[in-house]
């Protein structure tokens, strides 16, 4: 596993000198979810998997860029999944962006998740690991250094609401208001991975991407997206739910499964159930 941790950290090196040079333009390519691809995105890509290439404990690799698994080494025993350049479309305007990576054993489901980590991409260069807790390091004079634990608080100060409003549901709209109307504070950049470290690192909140009118199963992706980070809130000590259930323990039937997903600390969470369970159908 260190071996994998060491090439995430010269991934996080090479996309940030990446995005401090690169071309920030549209390429004329799609992704599998119809989102057509930054140059960043495929370069970032492209340096992932590359150094992916030269770990022997990495059997398969998947990434959101790509349509389907990459097989690596035979004998390896980890598959990773992984978003390499997370709120790419955010660079030009210089907004924080993250790279995402889930750890797996045997299959790419919830369940098999043994790890994940993530890169943050902002004025500082941020990575949280996460196996049986969460531990933040900071790029500092070209090397990671350990910076601090994250433990999330049972009750956080901060609301991030995801997707478009007009197509959530009434309840979901109602919760949202509700939880402002007790204090929250509005923190959302159109960014998952700076969002979610936000609310890690200011000891909670919530973080909710709903399945709406247009999008029933949501819209960020479970392998890449979801399961990485519902695991880092577990091990920091919160939940990660569809609205109803543990994120986790969705099942994926393709590689490109999206789910709703509700991310936070504990009372925000058990909030968030209690009004989805009492409008369930």
């Amino acid at each position: 596993m260190i071996e994998i941790f060491e090439a995430i950290k010269q991934s996080a090196i090479e996309i940030k000198h990446l995005i401090e040079t690169g071309d920030t333009g549209k390429s004329e390519l799609e992704n599998s979810t119809g989102d057509t691809q930054l140059k960043l995105d495929i370069q970032s890509d492209k340096i992932i998997e590359s150094i992916f290439s030269k770990v022997p404990s990495i059997k398969q690799i998947v990434s959101e860029e790509q349509e389907a698994v990459v097989p690596l080494h035979q004998d390896g025993q980890y598959l990773i999944a992984y978003d390499p350049l997370d709120g790419s479309s955010l660079v030009d305007v210089n907004l924080s962006v993250g790279s995402i990576f889930g750890i797996y054993e045997d299959e790419f489901t919830g369940k098999n998740l043994i790890a994940s980590v993530y890169v943050v991409f902002g004025p500082r260069v941020e990575m949280v690991v996460a196996q049986t807790d969460v531990k933040m390091y900071r790029l500092l004079n070209g090397e990671f250094k350990f910076i601090q634990n994250i433990k999330l608080n049972e009750k956080g100060k901060l609301n991030a609401p995801g997707s478009t409003q007009n197509c959530w549901a009434p309840y979901h709209k109602q919760l949202i208001d509700d939880i402002f109307n007790d204090g929250y504070r509005l923190r959302y950049s159109g960014g998952m991975v700076p969002d979610l470290h936000q609310i890690l690192l200011k000891g909670g909140g919530l973080f909710s991407y709903p399945g709406t009118t247009d999008r029933p199963k949501g819209k960020l992706r479970q392998l890449f997206e979801v399961f990485p980070f519902a695991f880092v809130f577990e091990k920091a000590g919160g939940q990660a739910i569809d609205g109803f259930d543990r994120v986790l323990n969705i099942a994926t039937t393709h590689i490109h499964d999206t789910s709703p997903c509700f991310f936070g600390s504990n009372e925000e969470i058990n909030r968030v159930k209690e009004v989805y369970k009492a409008n369930e159908k």
